[in-house]
């Protein structure tokens, strides 16, 4: 059985992510696995990675039971299925404002009868074996997860609309764009943040989705991730990691001279 994210959340775990948003080769797969991290967030809207690159992660990742989300543009990016066709588990779609972009995104990603994703050709996530389509199907249905961004002031007042649709598994938070949005850049502390932060939330859990973040300093996740019950929460990415570290190092080994 497959280590899905999917699964890791129905046993109760909240996996921890790294976001890769500048390392374009596989072995960033290696690198999270052996950080100890649950999934792998591969950027497609900030940095170089590319749709190839993307593919070759997904794919990669795969194979190594380390489950990978692909985040595109937006709502209305061409690759929001393309993603998933070239190998990642899941698509994280952000700045998705109304029910309406929530719907179109579910349209795009999920087959029938929930959505009207397109049938491909031979599927990594399925060793390329040409099943019965209805087989094929289901086999990638089940472990496919559709996470949405709420990032803006709007998103927060459709938050429990944007819940409400059929066929989306998780509301994450962007929160950086997110306060910037409501007016508090930086300010991911600040009361009304965190007042919107508890109520999409809510709503996720009110319909039976589940909440995640991402952007959120490590003194915030308790209030920000934990206590509103996150299941996904995106630690840090790529070059974070390697200047964080850097730093650290440069600054104790010129200590020793």
């Amino acid at each position: 059985m497959r280590n899905t994210l999917r699964r890791q959340i129905d046993d109760g775990r909240t996996p921890i992510g790294l976001a890769a948003c500048v390392v374009r080769t596989v072995e960033i797969v290696t690198i999270a696995r052996s950080c100890g991290f649950d999934l792998l967030l591969v950027d497609m809207e900030h940095g170089p990675i590319a749709i190839g690159d993307a593919a070759s992660i997904s794919v990669t990742a795969c194979e190594a039971g380390l489950p990978c989300l692909v985040r595109v543009g937006a709502p209305y990016a061409p690759d929001l299925a393309r993603v998933l066709d070239c190998g990642a588990e899941g698509v994280v779609v952000p700045h998705v404002e109304t029910a309406d972009e929530a719907r179109l995104v579910v349209e795009k990603c999920r087959y029938l009868p929930v959505g009207k994703r397109s049938l491909p050709s031979p599927l990594a996530r399925l060793g390329f074996r040409v099943p019965p389509a209805a087989q094929m199907m289901a086999e990638i249905e089940k472990d496919t997860f559709v996470v949405l961004m709420i990032e803006s002031a709007l998103g927060v007042a459709n938050a429990e609309a944007i819940a409400s649709v059929d066929g989306v598994d998780m509301l994450m938070i962007g929160a950086n764009d997110l306060a910037a949005d409501m007016g508090h850049v930086g300010a991911v502390e600040h009361p009304a943040i965190q007042a919107a932060f508890a109520r999409i939330a809510g709503a996720a859990a009110a319909h039976g989705k589940a909440f995640g973040v991402i952007g959120v300093g490590e003194a915030l996740l308790r209030s920000h991730a934990y206590d509103l019950g996150a299941k996904l929460i995106v630690a840090t990415n790529d070059i974070n990691l390697l200047i964080d570290r850097g730093l650290e190092v440069a600054a104790r080994v010129r200590g020793l001279a």
